[in-house]
């Protein structure tokens, strides 16, 4: 005999009190865990352009310049598609991201059309470093087509960041690699998912609006953005600042 769908611990012991087979629920004792924040470190603007300068002949290039130049989370990088790009407008639609699996023993990237939320799949304006970027990756692709004929594996030729005989780049790869990119150029360490927030960064310390960074982010709300990032919000603590002299500007006047 089994049963279905079992109610989980905490509900059995609710239903065990209301019931009064136990006098108190242990789990009212436990100190819930402190949830530990973590603070993200970015590079600086000169940094960022130090690396774009230093990286380019490296084969997870595209994947940096996505994260950094876009906002992208790694998986989405990873999931950007040529048939996806408009170059005529300049735009790009994220809807598809790059996992990880394992299969016979092997790790092995795979793309899905599941994105993390509703707001994850998204289009979103193309920077010029991004477009010249595509422009040298579509190029050099077309190379490798030629150069390695039929060992280029074509199944994946709609991706942008592919490796040069066109397989996919792993996740894990990306982010066990970046760290020996920032030792062969000099650049302190951060984490691959940084660039992003050094994008989000930079947008905010020109004074981008805090609902344009999370629309290009894709958060799921504005409150998420700004629970990463208010801090660094100059361009609301401005228009505050503002609106509050206005106010004793025109209480003077009176």
């Amino acid at each position: 005999m089994y049963i279905l769908n079992p109610m989980p611990r905490t509900a059995i012991l609710i239903s065990a009190l209301k019931h009064e087979i136990i006098d108190a629920n242990p789990f009212d004792r436990v100190d819930r865990p402190k949830i530990i924040k973590y603070n993200a470190a970015c590079f600086s603007e000169e940094e960022w352009r130090k690396l774009m300068n230093e990286a380019a002949n490296d084969n997870i290039y595209p994947v940096i310049v996505l994260a950094g130049g876009l906002g992208l989370r790694r998986s989405e990088a990873l999931g950007v598609r040529w048939s996806r790009i408009d170059f005529a407008q300049n735009t790009v639609l994220i809807d598809t991201k790059v996992v990880e699996k394992i299969e016979n023993n092997k790790t092995i990237a795979i793309p899905i059309e599941q994105m993390k939320n509703v707001s994850s799949r998204r289009t979103i304006p193309l920077t010029a470093p991004v477009i010249q970027m595509l422009n040298n990756i579509k190029e050099m692709q077309g190379l490798y087509k030629e150069m390695f004929k039929g060992s280029y594996n074509k199944e994946f030729e709609d991706y942008v960041c592919v490796d040069p005989l066109g397989n996919l780049l792993r996740p894990g790869y990306v982010t066990a690699h970046f760290p020996q990119i920032l030792q062969k150029v000099g650049l302190k360490h951060i984490r691959f998912h940084d660039l992003r927030h050094t994008f989000a960064s930079m947008l905010l310390s020109r004074n981008v609006p805090l609902i344009d960074v999370s629309n290009f982010l894709g958060h799921s709300t504005i409150s998420t953005t700004a629970n990463i990032y208010g801090h660094l919000d100059k361009s609301s603590k401005i228009a505050s600042a503002k609106v509050i002299s206005q106010i004793f500007n025109d209480k003077k006047r009176q």
